[in-house]
């Protein structure tokens, strides 16, 4: 008995291409669409028994709120992500979001089709090992480096660097100028900068921005180095 499903990847050419493959094996095509980032609306909207959901991405934030939202609204629609060769964390992202299988892209449409019966019959349609690493990783998270700090940082030219901590250590536009030997003028514009790039709106957000993330000992570690070096340029020969 043929499953009525909907084909959904970012990539049309791939989704009616499978599209038309699955069809030739007497199963019921909804749609074919693309992008992926409709496919609820979509979803909701027709009621297929099975989604297939292509993403290239299934480790990025928010590659699955998609599944979120059919599995709230459509709790009976069995959702099969078709992705990359798979990570644990790609994953267990994609169950923990109420998928119900994931197949490789690079799968026979013999894989894809057993997945598709598996999914709809309520089981769970991914090789046993893998399927093993998921739930190890769901269980067992790893835990991932903060780092907004370090790109906050890449932002930041030298001096502005220096600005930062001087300004985290409460020092207004006039001590920074005459610490940095600038005009008080060049310093606003500086920290302005700081500012801006950051996104925040006063020097006590940037200031709490920079210690919540990590990015003011970074800076103080940059900016103590900085000085370093230039003193060492300027100290007379012994």
């Amino acid at each position: 008995m043929g499953v009525r499903l909907m084909v959904v990847d970012d990539h049309r050419l791939l989704a009616e291409a499978l599209a038309s493959a699955l069809k030739l094996r007497g199963h019921r095509v909804l749609a074919a669409a693309a992008p992926s980032a409709g496919a609820a609306d979509l979803v909701v909207s027709r009621a297929p028994e099975v989604c297939l959901l292509g993403t290239a991405s299934p480790a990025e934030p928010g590659a699955f709120d998609p599944i979120v939202r059919i599995k709230k609204e459509r709790p009976q629609v069995a959702v099969v992500v078709l992705g990359p060769v798979p990570n644990p964390r790609g994953i267990a992202a994609a169950f923990a979001a109420g998928a119900s299988g994931y197949v490789r892209h690079d799968e026979r449409i013999e894989g894809v089709e057993r997945a598709m019966m598996k999914a709809r019959a309520g089981e769970a349609a991914i090789a046993p090992q893998l399927l093993q690493q998921a739930f190890e990783e769901l269980l067992h998270p790893a835990a991932q480096p903060d780092d907004e700090g370090a790109r906050l940082l890449q932002m930041l030219t030298p001096r502005e660097v220096e600005v930062l901590v001087r300004v985290a250590e409460g020092e207004d536009t006039r001590l920074i100028a005459a610490g940095m030997g600038i005009a008080p003028s060049t310093a606003r514009t500086h920290v302005q900068r700081v500012l801006m790039k950051l996104g925040v709106g006063s020097r006590l957000e940037a200031a709490a921005l920079a210690a919540r993330t990590g990015l003011l000992d970074r800076a103080a570690t940059r900016s103590a180095g900085a000085r370093e070096a230039a003193g060492a340029e300027t100290a007379p020969p012994p």
